[in-house]
Parts: C-alpha cells; structure tokens; sequence
C-alpha cells in the first residue's frame, strides 16, 4: 500500500465524517436513505475498493455519533436507529441533563465502535473456513432470513404474508423487462429495485400528497418552536472512559459484544431489547435512562459495523439487514459488483483491517470532538438552514436517475410501483431488512413456486 493510496484513503474518511456529521443531525434521515446511494455511486465511478470502503465506515461512525444530538436536545430522533432513545433522552432532558444524555450517547458509540472493529475482524477470521458451506445456502438462507426478521416485526403475521407476494412482484417485474427487451434476458435489475425499496416511505407520501382529499385532510401546523437549553462547553479532547460511568461502560462494551455476534438480527430489535434488559434493574429514573442510551448507541454502532464486516470478509454475500441495507453496493453494484465479484475477492485481509481503522479512526477523532463541543450549534444550525425536504429530495432524484440508467423509462414506472408497495408495508410495520431479504431470495422463492 503506498503513501498516494494512503492519501487518499483519509481524504475520504475526513469528507464523510464531514458529511455525515451534518447528515446525521437532520432530523428524520435514514442511514439507509442517506448512505446508501452515495455509497452506490463512488462504486459505479470506478473509484479504488478500498477508498470506497474507508469512506463508508468513516460514515457510518459519524452518522451514529451525531444521530444522538437532536435525541438530546429536541426529542427528535436522527436517524432510524435513534428512536428507541428518544423516551430515555426526553427524561434526561426533563432533568436539565440533556448535555449529559450528548456525552453519554457519544461516547456510548465511541466505546461501540472501539470493541466492534476487533471483534468484527476475529469473528469473520473465524467464519473463512465454513464460508463455501455458508455460501452454497445463501438463496435459502436470504428466505430463512426474511421470515426471522419478519417474525421480529410487530405484526409478525403481516410480514410472513407479504414475503411471497413481494418477491412475486420483484421477480415479475425482471420478467416484464426481459419480454418487453428493455434489458437482455437473464438480466438480474437489482440496484434501482434496492433503491426503490429504500425510499419507499417518501415515494408513498409523494404519492399521498397527489391526493387532494388526503392533501385536504392533513393537519397543518405552525412553525415549530425548539427550545436548546445553554450548557457549559468541555475543554480539551473529551475522554469517553471518563464520560461514562464503570457501569455504563462495562454494560456498554458487554452490549457491544452481544451485537456484534448476533449481527445477522436486526439492529432495532437488538438494540430495544437488549438496551431495555440491561438498565431494567437501575432504578433511579436519571441512571437508568443514562444506562441505557449509552449501552443503545455502542449497541447500534456495533451492530452497524460487525453487520457489514463480517459478511464482507468471510463470505462476500450480504447476509446480515446492514450488509443488505446500507452496505449493499460493497456486495453487489453492477456492473461493477456482483456477489461472485466484489470487495470480499478483491480486497486483503490487511486491506480490511487498514480501511476499517483509518476510518473509524478519523470519524471518531473528528465526530467525536465535535459532537461533544459544538453539538448545540450544529443542532441550531441544521434545524434553521437545512430543510429534510432537501435532503430528501436529493436522494430521490438519484434514484430516478439510476433507475432510467438500470433499464430505460420503464423502470422508473416499476421502481415506483416497487417504492409504493415497500412504503405501505413499511408504514405497516414491515421493516426493511424483511424487503431486502427478499429482494435477495426472490429468484430462489420463484423458482420453487413453479416447480
């Protein structure tokens, strides 16, 4: 590896978390929505693998480091996976604690990020050997895995009825194209249908507003009013072993480890559960609610992180909702990748290691310092000058135009169609690891159905 690569590999990690840490303040963004078509498009520009990956796990470690800042301070969530904070974040806040629930969500994604990367390093280590038999099942195990997450849904029955159906209307569409020749036959359209799945809600909504009764009937509200309470600024580079509390940080770095074994669950419904069973015995409603966000953000930051490593270096097939989510395009991004070509047979075992530590290494030492001394600021700043609605629209419009580049005009039709039916199972409570697994197995589940 030489010194120009090297370069270049910490100018990406510093534009992410740059980015990212802007991204992760708007309130609503989904690390899905927001990552995953920029991570898509430095593939299919042909840039160096591992800069791309640097890049990405440079921005996922902001992200889930500045997610924490309106949880803090307005109540409002981030991002996806800043939800089931907002009820511990909002008592912090009662108490005037709400620089304190910032430090200690931070730092909680800190220590995550700290005791992930090793972890997620050994554990796929350990998987190479039994890779070629995990591989040789990976179609059923994309079914296997959908109807496990689906059974983690809350309305799990929902879920286990919508797998066949919506692999039918993924399957059929391929099948459309291939008649109709807008791609040659056998042609597997996949990146404009990921997208689709992942901007369901806001096409869903788009949709909604063409309706003038629905447009009719919804509340209108005022501008709202956020209150950001003045807190003291540290001096120096904060020290998250200090932050946090022995028991925070024991439980935490604990979590931490449970996450990135059990990568192939989902992250909301680990982090939920294992984040209320750790501070369920705390009673003091202030320690209790601190537990928890801190032992919730290391949980996600490691979920987030063993999900897309360990996948990518020991089998190199998305098998985990983060490796089909965020992460998809290290897997599969034609032309440029495919799951029997991507950066799992293109990069080395060093390569992984040095892409995953310079860009962790910047996103903290950058996020962090910032997330913790000018939180308020950037909190105020985003709040007042970035509209969602942007940020949104941004993205949408990739996708649009991905899509025309996948397969012509007829495919942003079906990409619509595809985000519809995904935003309504979405607003269901189908959450989209579901829809991944079975964008991935719907072949797999056609072929058996006919025989």
């Amino acid at each position: 590896m030489d010194y120009v690569l090297i370069f270049q590999m910490i100018a990406a990690a510093v534009l992410a978390a740059a980015i990212y840490t802007v991204v992760g303040v708007a309130p609503g963004t989904d690390e899905t929505a927001t990552i995953a078509p920029v991570i898509l498009v430095l593939v299919l520009s042909g840039l160096e693998p591992i800069i791309v990956l640097t890049f990405f796990i440079s921005a996922i470690v902001a992200c889930k480091l500045t997610d924490s800042i309106p949880v803090a301070v307005a109540g409002i969530p981030g991002g996806v996976m800043a939800t089931p904070m907002v009820e511990h974040a909002v008592i912090l806040k009662k108490f005037g604690l709400s620089d304190v629930s910032i430090r200690k969500m931070a730092s909680g994604s800190v220590i995550g990020t700290l005791v992930a990367v090793p972890v997620s390093l050994l554990l796929a280590n350990a998987l190479i050997p039994i890779a070629d038999v995990i591989k040789e099942y990976a179609n059923p195990l994309f079914f296997i895995g959908a109807v496990f997450l689906a059974l983690m849904c809350k309305n799990r029955w929902l879920a286990l009825a919508s797998i066949i159906p919506f692999a039918l209307l993924i399957q059929g569409l391929r099948y459309l194209y291939w008649g109709v020749g807008a791609v040659p036959e056998g042609t597997n359209v996949f990146v404009s249908f990921f997208l689709g799945i992942t901007i369901g809600p806001v096409i869903l909504t788009l949709f909604e507003l063409l309706n003038k009764e629905k447009r009719d009937s919804l509340e209108r509200f005022d501008k709202k009013t956020i209150f950001i309470n003045k807190t003291k600024q540290s001096k120096g580079f904060p020290n998250p072993f200090k932050i946090l509390t022995k028991k925070e940080l024991g439980m935490g770095a604990l979590a931490s480890l449970i996450g990135s074994i059990t990568f192939i669950m989902s992250p909301v419904g680990i982090t939920i559960f294992l984040g209320e069973i750790f501070s369920s015995r705390t009673k003091d409603p202030k320690k209790k609610a601190a537990l928890a966000i801190a032992c919730m953000e290391a949980l996600t930051n490691a979920t987030y992180i063993a999900g897309t490593l360990i996948p990518l270096i020991a089998l190199g097939v998305p098998l985990s909702p983060m490796a089909l989510g965020p992460a998809s395009a290290l897997f599969n991004a034609p032309p440029v990748f495919s799951l029997e070509h991507n950066m799992h047979h293109i990069l080395s075992k060093g390569d992984f290691v040095w892409a995953t530590i310079i860009g962790a290494a910047i996103a903290i030492g950058i996020t962090f310092f910032i997330t913790i001394r000018f939180s308020q600021q950037i909190c105020a700043f985003v709040f007042r000058r970035i509209p969602h609605e942007a940020m949104l629209g941004l993205f949408f419009s990739l996708v649009i135009l991905l899509s025309f580049m996948d397969a012509g005009w007829i495919n942003v039709g079906g990409v619509l169609l595809i985000g519809l039916v995904a935003g309504i199972l979405h607003r269901w409570g189908i959450n989209y690891g579901v829809q991944f697994m079975v964008l991935y197995s719907a072949p797999w589940i056609l072929s058996k159905i006919v025989g």
